[in-house]
C-alpha cells in the first residue's frame, strides 16, 4: 500500500515538471520470484524509479525498456525468465527461479482515467475496489490493452473503447457474480486470442485506532507511518495527544471513551489498540469497540488484565467474544523496550489481517509466495 501511495505522489511530481512517465507493473508470476503480481514501479523519461518489481535485479533493464515505451508511446509485456541458469544476462545473479511477466504502460496525462489515475481513485475512499489489467503474452510486443478498468462499490471506472464486447461482458460477469472480491486472481481467455486478465483488489490502507498516546505508542505510530498505515491517535490527555509529538497520526481525538468512540469510523482493513495504562478507561472503549466486529483488538499488558475486563464488562451484561481479541497483544518475538514490542504487535496485526499463522520461512516447503490461480 505505501508503495502505491509514493507512485502516485511521483505521478504528481511529474506532472508538475511535465515529465512523461511509464508503468511497469508484475502482471503474472510463475515459480518464485521476489515480488509478486501488483508490484509497481514508475519511471520518468530521465529515469527516475519509484517503487519496485523485483529486490533490484529487473529494474536496470526495465528502466531501459520503459524509456523505450514512453518514447514509443506504446505499451509492452516483457518477460524476464530467471529460471535461467545464466542469468547474468540481466547484470546481477538474480537467485530466483520463476518467470516474470511484467506490463509496461506510458502514462497520458492527459487521460483521466490513465492506470495511475484509477489508483488514485482506488486509493480515494476507504473502500475496497478491483482493478483490471488486460495483456496477452501470445502478442506480448504489440500494444497491449492494460490497466483499464477499476470497479469502486458498483460504479466501474475506466476507458472500455479498446476491449471487445464479449471479453468486456465476460469481465462484467466476473467482477459482478464470480471473483472472491478481497482476492487476486488470473484468468486466460483463450477463446478471447488468448488474452489473460489480471483481476487486482485494492484494499484501504490498514487504520489503526491507537488508544494511548504515552511514550511508548511513539514508536509504533511512526513504524506504523512507515508501512503506509493510517493512525487515529485517541486520548484522554491533551497534553499527550498532540501532532508535535505524533506527526504521523493522520487525526488524533482526545475525550472520554463515551466522546471519542463517536468520531470513529471502523471498516474491514481497521483494527484497534489498547494501550492507554488506564484501566478503567480501556474498560469503558473496550464495551463500545465490540460492536463494531473489528478484526483485531490488541490489549496491551498481562492476560490477568484483559481477564478482568472481560469479566467487569460481563458484570454489566455486555458479552464478549475473545475471537478477535489479541491480549497480550504482540507475536512472541522475545521483545523487550517499545520499539520491538512496537515490531511484535505490528507483525501480529499483518498476519491477522492476511488470514496467515507466522512460522520461520525456511521451515515452509515450497515457493514463499502462494502461486496466483
Amino acid at each position: 500500500m505505501k508503495e502505491l501511495q509514493q507512485i502516485i505522489q511521483g505521478y504528481e511530481k511529474s506532472k508538475t515538471r511535465n515529465q512523461s512517465t511509464a508503468l511497469a507493473t508484475v502482471v503474472k508470476v510463475d515459480g518464485s520470484a521476489y515480488r509478486r503480481p501488483g508490484a509497481r514501479m514508475l519511471v520518468t523519461e530521465d529515469g527516475e524509479l519509484t517503487g519496485a518489481i523485483s529486490g533490484g535485479c529487473l529494474e536496470g533493464d526495465a528502466l531501459r525498456k520503459a524509456q523505450s515505451v514512453i518514447f514509443q508511446q506504446r505499451s509492452m509485456v516483457v518477460t524476464y525468465d530467471t529460471t535461467d541458469e545464466d542469468d547474468q544476462k540481466f547484470g546481477v545473479g538474480l537467485g530466483c527461479n520463476g518467470i516474470i511477466q511484467v506490463l509496461i504502460e506510458p502514462i497520458d496525462i492527459n487521460d483521466k482515467e490513465n492506470p495511475v489515475e484509477l489508483l488514485k481513485t482506488a486509493l480515494s475512499e476507504r473502500q475496497s475496489s478491483n482493478l483490471v489489467t488486460i495483456f496477452s503474452l501470445k502478442n506480448s510486443r504489440s500494444e497491449q490493452i492494460g490497466t483499464k478498468i477499476l470497479k469502486k462499490g458498483k460504479i466501474i471506472h475506466g476507458s472500455l473503447e479498446k476491449i471487445e464486447n464479449g471479453l468486456l461482458n465476460q469481465i462484467h460477469d466476473e467482477l459482478t457474480y464470480n471473483i472472491d472480491k478481497q482476492s487476486n486472481i488470473i484468468i486466460n481467455y483463450s477463446e478471447h486470442d488468448d488474452v489473460f486478465v489480471f483481476y487486482e483488489s485494492i484494499k484501504p490502507p490498514v487504520q489503526i485506532f491507537l488508544f494511548g498516546a504515552g511514550n511508548d505508542t511513539i514508536p509504533l505510530a511512526k513504524m506504523a507511518a512507515i508501512l503506509g498505515w493510517q493512525i487515529q491517535l485517541i486520548d484522554g490527555r491533551k497534553n499527550h495527544a498532540t501532532k508535535e509529538r505524533f506527526p504521523d497520526a493522520s487525526t488524533i481525538i482526545t475525550g472520554s471513551p463515551s466522546e471519542v468512540v463517536q468520531h470513529l469510523q471502523p471498516d474491514s482493513n481497521s483494527v484497534a489498540l489498547l494501550m492507554t495504562h488506564n484501566f478503567e478507561y480501556e474498560l469503558e472503549v473496550l464495551g463500545h469497540l465490540i460492536s463494531y466486529n473489528l478484526p483485531y483488538v490488541g490489549i496491551l499488558g498481562p492476560k490477568k488484565k484483559t481477564e478482568k475486563l472481560i469479566s467487569r464488562l460481563s458484570e454489566k451484561g455486555i458479552k464478549i467474544s475473545t475471537e478477535n481479541i489479541y491480549a497480550p497483544t504482540g507475536l512472541n518475538l522475545g521483545a523487550e523496550g517499545s520499539e520491538e514490542i512496537a515490531l511484535s504487535v505490528l507483525a501480529e496485526i499483518k498476519a491477522v489481517l492476511n488470514n496467515k499463522k507466522p512460522f520461520f520461512l525456511r521451515d515452509k516447503s515450497g515457493p514463499i509466495h502462494e502461486e496466483e490461480l
